[in-house]
């Protein structure tokens, strides 16, 4: 593929497809020279809606876009699939992985790194084999196998003790990702699945939110996090603030509350971990070799233009860059995107460097408590309750990509409201070789 590409033109390499990734890309397309978009996957993943493929309520068709179908009217722009693993600054090539384990190279003029972060469990790897995370669209089937195999069991076993842990689920963060996950499960468990069994009443399903600070979603105003809070009292989510969990199994979680250090062991078998982000591997590799040391999670520290002191031609866009405290949201990845496809973009136009500021344009954030109750704050506006949910839903169908995926994801919520019912309930084994094996 490097061969191919002409280096009598100049050359970008996006590494992600996700939203920093994408949008550079598309501030790209009439440059005069080739534009390289490298993901891992095929798809752009629209990662605020994870929960709900993971829940049942959208498939994962509904929140994904293959690259090469968003890209495809860009006759300068190419997309491969394969992982960043290594990158030679001097000559301008990065080294990537395919899938099968060969390598490939690609030059390049310039550089966007916006591979994003995953998630970090703060040194304890063993914890990701019992509670998956939410970054992918991996976590969230799997997610999703843990939690209708859940209840699943339970319907199958004779006590109430041995159902117990089956229906006991936790959540490790109470930030946005974790309210919202642990909200719907309490939906799922009410809505969709209650007049379904026979031997159990989902309802029962007890929903345990861990978090280490002392209310949930701390990055809104107290105000609305209070209102969250009494939302997911309403609905039944258990919420246990200022706790860590300090160990995670097949049966239990145990958590250690800040203030006296006691441990409390609650058994279960569903833990999904929501709690902390760290930068992907690669991003230590391009740190090391642009000479830079990273900052809290693993983040590059980049100038006020998104570019890395040193190196004008190397940009970090999205959670993975270190500037003023930025959120890990969307919304930063989406103008960082742009506006590091524009600094590129100007300097191959004009022939001289530009190099502007970049201006995050706060346009507010969004979290779904439960039906009918989500909350949005943006500057001195705040909503909850019905105004912030139908806000919520507006500003989550306009960043959808693509308007087969904007129709179908309205057409979903529209029945599920309508019906109660959610039809994305299919579970995998994870790859055909375990489908064959019997259970055990």
């Amino acid at each position: 593929m490097a061969d191919e590409l002409s280096r009598q033109r100049p050359s970008v390499v996006v590494v992600g497809g996700g939203f920093g990734g994408l949008y550079a890309a598309r501030r790209l397309r009439h440059i005069d020279g080739d534009v390289t978009v490298i993901d891992r996957g095929t798809s752009h993943v629209f990662q605020p809606l994870l929960y709900q493929c993971a829940t049942g309520l959208l498939s994962e068709g509904s929140i994904t876009s293959p690259l090469r179908h968003l890209l495809r009217r860009q006759k300068n722009t190419h997309v491969a699939l394969g992982e960043a693993s290594g990158i030679d600054l001097e000559k301008r090539r990065l080294t990537a992985s395919r899938i099968d384990g060969s390598t490939f190279e690609l030059p390049f003029d310039y550089l966007v790194f916006a591979a994003g972060m995953r998630q970090s469990y703060h040194g304890n790897e063993e914890f990701a084999k019992y509670a998956p995370g939410m970054k992918t669209v991996d976590d969230a089937l799997a997610i999703r196998r843990k939690l209708i195999s859940a209840f699943e069991m339970a319907e199958s076993l004779p006590t109430p003790e041995e159902r117990r842990p089956w229906l006991t689920f936790a959540v490790s963060g109470g930030g946005p990702t974790g309210v919202e996950i642990a909200g719907q499960i309490r939906e799922l468990a009410v809505g969709a699945l209650e007049h379904e069994f026979r031997s159990i009443d989902p309802s029962e399903a007890r929903v345990l939110l861990f978090h280490g600070g002392d209310r949930v979603l701390e990055s809104f105003d107290a105000t609305l996090s209070a209102k969250a809070q009494k939302t997911l009292d309403h609905i039944g989510v258990e919420t246990h603030l200022g706790v860590h969990v300090t160990d995670v199994t097949a049966d239990h979680v145990e958590v250690t509350r800040k203030s006296d250090k006691q441990k409390t062991t609650y058994d279960t078998h569903t833990v999904l971990w929501t709690a902390g982000v760290e930068a992907v591997p690669f991003a230590g590799t391009l740190a090391s070799a642009l000479g830079v040391t990273q900052a809290r999670g693993g983040r590059i520290p980049v100038e006020k233009d998104l570019s890395v002191a040193g190196h004008p031609t190397v940009y970090v866009v999205g959670d993975v860059a270190a500037l003023n405290d930025l959120p890990g949201v969307a919304e930063v990845a989406m103008q960082g995107g742009r506006h590091a496809g524009a600094m590129i973009a100007k300097t191959i136009e004009n022939g001289t460097r530009a190099s502007s500021p970049f201006k995050y344009h706060d346009l507010g954030s969004a979290a779904y408590i439960a039906r009918r109750h989500a909350l949005l704050q943006a500057g001195p506006i705040q909503l909850s309750g019905f105004a912030g949910w139908a806000a919520w839903g507006a500003i989550h169908i306009a960043f959808l990509s693509g308007r087969r995926n904007r129709a179908g994801t309205l057409i979903n919520w529209a029945a599920t409201l309508a019906s109660g019912t959610r039809r994305e309930r299919a579970v995998t084994f994870g790859d055909p070789e375990t489908a064959r094996m019997p259970y055990a």
